[in-house]
């Protein structure tokens, strides 16, 4: 399953926030809650990857603030941990 974030909430995905309602752009309509996801930007450029917090039919209904994708990995994640690795 897919979620696409808002340009608005890429950067703070790619510093390992998690993803609230406010900053979903869209959600594959099949999304189970705990479910793995890959996250997009609007542009559908693969951001990372993250666990759904609600299904799709949750999110419909969520608060603004409310979590709906839990951070796990991502593109910026090599440039954070780069001294690390050498």
């Amino acid at each position: 399953c897919k979620i696409w974030v808002k340009p608005s909430t890429e950067q703070q995905f790619l510093y390992g926030h998690n993803i609230t309602k406010a900053g979903l752009g869209r959600i594959s309509e099949t999304t189970e809650k705990f479910q793995g996801v890959v996250v997009y930007s609007m542009s559908d450029l693969p951001l990372g990857f993250g666990v759904a917090a609600r299904s799709t039919a949750e999110c419909k209904h969520a608060d603004p603030l409310a979590v709906v994708c839990f951070h796990q990995a991502d593109i910026g994640e090599y440039i954070r941990s780069e001294a690390d690795l050498i």
